[in-house]
């Protein structure tokens, strides 16, 4: 399953993807199943992405890619009362915050919300988004204006 470089890529880039899934999935238990899947996929394949020579864009694809194939397999249940989480995601600096970026964010479709956490928290440029959630430059720059001005929209309603 795994090759030399496997764990020191696996330290090296754990946080980062585990961010990636946060804002992909909103939610803390979710992001780290998506993290943990997508590791086991890269290490599963460890021989040819080392080969490839960028591991990192391997995982971030195959995270976006595991994202984007459960939302269409799985439709959201309506439920009564949302339960309560246990922790909260440290990096913003507020409950508060953390849970209106949450709202603005759930509010987007989820390749508007791949692309926008891809160019945000992963810096990728357009051409390498497109690589990673199967579409055009054109079109993730698309879905970039098309996220931001909704996210620009939510915010200004709100005051």
């Amino acid at each position: 399953m795994r090759g030399p470089g496997f764990e020191t890529f696996l330290r090296q880039s754990a946080a980062g993807l585990l961010r990636l899934g946060n804002a992909l999935t909103l939610d803390r238990a979710a992001a780290e199943d998506l993290a943990q899947e997508t590791l086991i996929r890269v290490g599963l394949a460890w021989s040819r992405v080392r080969k490839d020579g960028n591991p990192v864009g391997y995982a971030q694809r195959t995270m976006v890619n595991l994202f984007l194939n459960e939302r269409r397999r799985r439709r959201p249940v309506p439920v009564a009362e949302v339960p309560d989480r246990a922790r909260e995601d440290t990096a913003l600096t507020s409950v508060d915050d953390a849970a209106h970026v949450h709202q603005l964010l759930a509010g987007l479709p989820p390749q508007q919300r791949a692309a926008i956490a891809l160019r945000y928290l992963a810096d990728l440029p357009d051409d390498q988004i497109g690589a990673a959630i199967g579409c055009s430059a054109a079109t993730v720059r698309s879905h970039l204006s098309r996220g931001l001005a909704t996210l620009r929209t939510q915010m200004t309603a709100e005051g």
